[in-house]
């Protein structure tokens, strides 16, 4: 402690004052490093990749479209079968024969009148799923199960902890019975609806219910299907998003492709940075869903925190730059004395080692 002491006393206030500077930086770097790590992992609609495989080898891409897009099951059955070709073709195999390589989801944004016989809840915000979905939208639940768009029957919804108060007064209601245009469905689940700014902006500011994308389509309001999502093999850089640009079979004109797995990371944040001012004009006439426009706000602010992370750092290396030419041109030794120094210590440790060995050779 006391050579602590007397060693800082031996610098002058101008390099106490750059030693805390570079001191503040790295804490503030460190603090916004941390702030950005749990924020990409916080967005759970955007690790489909990371809780598909654990090897990081998987790559999570969304494609979204415009409204004039004509995109059905039959278009997205065709790709499904594209895709497993471009697998086989590239000798990709799953790791067991039970597991899947690639999974995909697709959906739809409109409203929908639900009923429960005392009440109604009229023109509903609704999502359409399909395949998938809620592998890639984990959303959190109070109460039930999720449904698959896969299933044979169409007649489960999920409903957040609002809907389920204004239909039936009460949370529980897993299993209970809602109408739609007079055909019956069934709560599978209660959700706990995400709060924050950029949620309510994004939409979740009011009701929201999850029904098959067939009962949106024949019971309610929308505009097809604006949406779709496949997590699959990534084994080279930008393997899976340049198949689904390619083999989707829709003109760049009309959808927007996005590599969600690599969206937060260093280069799509300098891309954010570049596009600065710009990436906001959107001449593609793209709804995007609610989850989206979340991630796009992130993105900004994680650009910025980007940009914060880079001075934090540039600071405390302006800083030892200029201290190592300033002591070089302070200097009063040669490269003559450092050779020097390094050739004595090599002599000190050599003289060691022999006397190391004279005391071995008599045993």
């Amino acid at each position: 402690m006391n050579k602590i002491i007397i060693f800082i006393k031996s610098l002058s206030w101008k390099q106490i004052v750059s030693s805390a500077i570079v001191l503040l930086c790295l804490l503030a770097w460190g603090g916004l490093t941390v702030f950005a790590t749990v924020k990409k992992n916080g967005l759970l609609d955007q690790n489909a990749a990371k809780r598909w495989s654990e090897e990081n080898d998987s790559a999570q891409i969304s494609c979204f479209f415009t409204e004039s897009t004509e995109i059905d099951k039959n278009k997205i059955r065709t790709f499904e079968h594209e895709l497993d070709k471009v697998l086989l073709e590239s000798s990709i195999t799953a790791p067991n024969e039970n597991a899947r390589l690639w999974a995909d989801a697709y959906s739809a944004s409109g409203t929908i009148t639900l009923s429960s016989g005392k009440t109604s809840l009229s023109d509903a915000s609704a999502v359409g799923i399909g395949g998938d979905f809620f592998l890639f939208h984990p959303v959190q639940l109070l109460a039930g199960s999720y449904f698959s768009g896969n299933d044979l029957m169409y007649d489960k919804v999920i409903v957040d902890e609002d809907a389920a108060w204004q239909l039936f007064g009460s949370n529980d209601v897993v299993g209970m019975q809602v109408t739609i245009g007079g055909v019956p469905h069934y709560i599978a689940g209660v959700i706990k609806r995400e709060d924050g700014r950029f949620n309510e902006a994004a939409g979740l500011d009011k009701t929201v219910v999850y029904v098959s994308c067939e009962t949106l389509e024949e019971f309610g309001t929308t505009q097809g299907i604006s949406s779709y999502e496949v997590v699959m093999p990534n084994p080279v850089k930008n393997f899976a998003y340049n198949n689904m640009k390619e083999k989707l079979g829709i003109d760049e004109k009309h959808m927007w492709v996005v590599e969600n797995s690599a969206r937060f990371g260093l280069e799509g944040l300098l891309t954010v940075i570049a596009e600065f001012g710009t990436r906001s004009m959107n001449a593609r006439a793209i709804q995007y869903p609610y989850w989206e426009n979340v991630a796009r706000g992130w993105e900004d602010v994680l650009a910025i925190v980007l940009v914060l992370q880079i001075l934090f750092l540039l600071v405390p290396f302006l800083i030892v730059v200029t201290f190592l030419v300033l002591s070089w041109k302070r200097k009063q030794w040669t490269w003559r004395d450092v050779g020097n120094v390094f050739i004595g210590c090599k002599d000190k440790v050599l003289d060691k080692f022999h006397k190391e060995k004279s005391k071995w050779k008599y045993f």
